[in-house]
């Protein structure tokens, strides 16, 4: 931090206004020209959570995909498909046991074997072949969504919130003074903070399983120069597929969430798959970090976008994209 603010005195400058601007917006009551400028405060808290909570998801999804193709170099077009597959996984597990924990347990294992398969299948016989590798891809996506068309139709599911996770909570947040002086602060959903919650969790135990672990050195080794390593007498395409399973075993849970406060439906393999593509790119290949800065800078800006400026929400992603593409070319939080 104290490296980034000597070199880039001007950006910091610019980041401390824009979170103290922020802290203000959430945590002071609005005057009346506020509201009447971009509307109430309540609307905009509702945006903001649901930015953060829509982040969340996204790095469950981009996270996997920049394990697999920021650090192995594996260009799959079809991780949305994976993403799809593991939702219908698991409202197929919740709908039968009536059990919301165990169908991210059987969507994870059963998404991390077809990561395996695909792995050992396709992509060891095409190694370092990028060309290659995305034609098949495309073309396997398209295949698996048609399989899961045929398999459970084109209609909108909806996996089931666990009786705990039911309903808003309170947050102290304040978003009105009424006149009788009370305050009014946020009710929000407790299933999405909870949804949130673990994906940080998730996020920071990949980071140091990656670079704080054995397994996490051998991987960026293998990354580097996977000859040396296997000359070492390490069993590299093992820990490939074990990085591909987890990899894919991440869409499957993300695809859970994805159901849980959405919907599961044909489509969003596609839409999941341009989003971990924007935000792989935004945040940088490879980096855990990164893909967490770039869902959370896309999921905000698509709910903000889609609150204020609804026409043009989907816009203001790809100029978030193509800014940071003209400006930093391989993304905020690349690996070095």
């Amino acid at each position: 931090m104290t490296r980034f603010i000597e070199r880039h005195p001007a950006w910091a400058l610019i980041i401390l206004i824009a979170v103290a601007l922020l802290a203000w917006l959430v945590f002071a009551v609005w005057p009346p020209a506020l509201e009447d400028a971009i509307g109430r405060k309540k609307i905009f808290l509702n945006a903001l959570f649901n930015g953060v909570t829509l982040g969340g998801l996204y790095f469950l999804v981009a996270s996997g995909f920049t394990l697999i193709f920021g650090l192995m170099r594996n260009v799959n077009l079809a991780h949305g498909s994976l993403y799809l597959f593991g939702g219908y996984v698991g409202y197929g597990i919740s709908a039968a046991t009536g059990s919301w924990i165990l169908s991210f347990v059987v969507a994870f294992i059963a998404v991390a074997l077809v990561g395996v398969l695909l792995q050992v299948l396709v992509f060891r016989r095409m190694e370092g072949q990028d060309l290659r590798q995305t034609m098949v891809t495309i073309g396997l996506s398209i295949v698996f969504a048609d399989l899961m068309l045929w398999a459970v139709g084109g209609d909108f599911y909806q996996v089931q919130t666990p009786s705990w996770l039911v309903g808003p909570i309170e947050l102290p947040l304040m978003t009105a003074v009424k006149s009788s002086g009370e305050a009014v602060y946020l009710q929000y959903p407790l299933v999405r903070l909870v949804i949130f919650a673990a994906s940080v969790v998730i996020g920071v135990a990949m980071w140091l399983a990656l670079n704080r672990t054995r397994i996490g050195m051998m991987v960026r080794a293998g990354v580097d120069d996977r000859d040396i390593l296997a000359a070492t007498g390490v069993r590299i395409q093992l820990v490939f597929v074990l990085v591909f399973a987890l990899g894919a075993g991440l869409a499957g849970i993300a695809g859970v969430v994805g159901g849980t406060f959405q919907s599961i439906s044909p489509g969003e393999d596609t839409r999941f798959l341009l989003a971990s593509l924007v935000v792989v790119i935004v945040g940088g290949m490879g980096s855990i970090p990164g893909a967490a800065l770039g869902a959370l800078i896309i999921g905000l800006a698509e709910q903000l976008g889609s609150v204020y400026i609804p026409t043009y929400a989907i816009v203001v992603t790809f100029l978030i994209m193509v800014v940071v593409l003209a400006l930093r070319p391989q993304g905020l939080l690349a690996r070095r």
